[in-house]
């Protein structure tokens, strides 16, 4: 039995993460970087950056690293673009064959890998694995039904996570393609970006649709050439996570195409929406394999300032007539 969780991150979803772990009856040390963060878990049991939830006293929060990487099941819930400087540190305290998990949504800018591929580099003495799926932090801290998809090579251990997080709001599923999930969550934030500039430039709701239903074609493609399995992609990692990032305020990836939508500077600093690195990786990805992925291109050449939203929409509107499943 796995009694001991210790998640690796202080933010809104490292939070939701500790307090699943928690309901689900294991003893719980929540690391954050951010003195604050812990003294305000510590003294009022709560998270400015999960602002009313009560956490639960049995997480115990700690800005020592040891600490809560010392434990029987490790998560990293930090930004995509930090989990290899966090793994690397918490490496040393991570015992032989335990799991760690990524939490985490998307592509290592410069390298192209993806969260588990890190974790085999820098803590080759664990077992890799990934959580993934739609779910928003507010909506899991509050205890609000929510169904993932936690992947790892091995089957029992991916089902064996499941148990160690499962409660009666909380509803893993265990699943062995790491690939599929992993792409399925890395790449729908890209899209959910294009998403939110065509709901910021108030093209209405039938174009949303279409870019949400054209941005599932476009992520099944990518993730066919990389091995993943059909159904893994038409799961809750792939298209259940679109669907949800695409549609909702609540994603900052889909809140920061919203504002380049209405006008805003798409070079302006939003270090927490993922889709901003995954966007070049995901086109680099797509060209090197030589996968058609028009929406995602438009995404990364709008942030990079190489076209403006009306020439994107122009562009991808007068793209050659051509069968839908093509």
């Amino acid at each position: 039995m796995r009694r001991t969780v210790g998640v690796l991150g202080g933010g809104a979803w490292g939070t939701a993460m500790a307090m699943v772990a928690a309901r689900a009856g294991r003893d719980v040390v929540l690391w954050a970087r951010d003195a604050a963060t812990v003294g305000a878990i510590a003294t009022r049991r709560e998270n400015p950056r999960l602002p009313g939830i009560l956490i639960d006293e049995t997480v115990a929060a700690t800005a020592d690293l040891a600490k809560a990487a010392a434990a029987d099941v490790v998560v990293l819930a930090v930004p995509a673009q930090t989990l290899r400087e966090v793994a690397a540190a918490a490496a040393p305290h991570i015992a032989p064959g335990i799991p760690v998990i990524s939490a985490a949504k998307g592509l290592e800018r410069g390298t192209d890998l993806r969260m588990s591929e890190i974790l085999a580099e820098v803590v080759p003495h664990a077992a890799p694995a990934v959580l993934s799926g739609p779910s928003f932090a507010v909506d899991v801290g509050r205890g609000l039904p929510t169904a993932v998809t936690v992947a790892a090579v091995d089957e029992a251990l991916a089902l064996d996570l499941c148990r160690v997080f499962g409660g009666p709001a909380f509803r893993p599923y265990a699943e062995t393609d790491l690939v599929g999930v992993e792409i399925g969550g890395a790449v729908k934030n890209v899209l959910a970006i294009a998403a939110g500039i065509v709901s910021g430039r108030k093209l209405g709701a039938s174009a949303l649709a279409a870019l949400i239903a054209r941005s599932f074609a476009e992520l099944r493609r990518l993730a066919d050439a990389l091995g993943a399995r059909p159904e893994t992609v038409t799961g809750l990692s792939g298209l259940g996570d679109l669907v949800l990032t695409c549609s909702s305020a609540q994603s900052r990836n889909f809140s920061y195409g919203a504002m380049i939508g209405a006008g805003g500077d798409p070079a302006a600093s939003h270090p927490l929406v993922e889709g901003i690195a995954t966007a070049g990786v995901a086109r680099d990805l797509a060209r090197h394999h030589a996968i058609l992925m028009p929406i995602v291109e438009a995404v990364a050449a709008i942030l990079d300032g190489a076209l403006t939203v009306e020439d994107a929409i122009d562009g991808l509107m007068t793209r050659p007539f051509k069968r839908e499943a093509d």
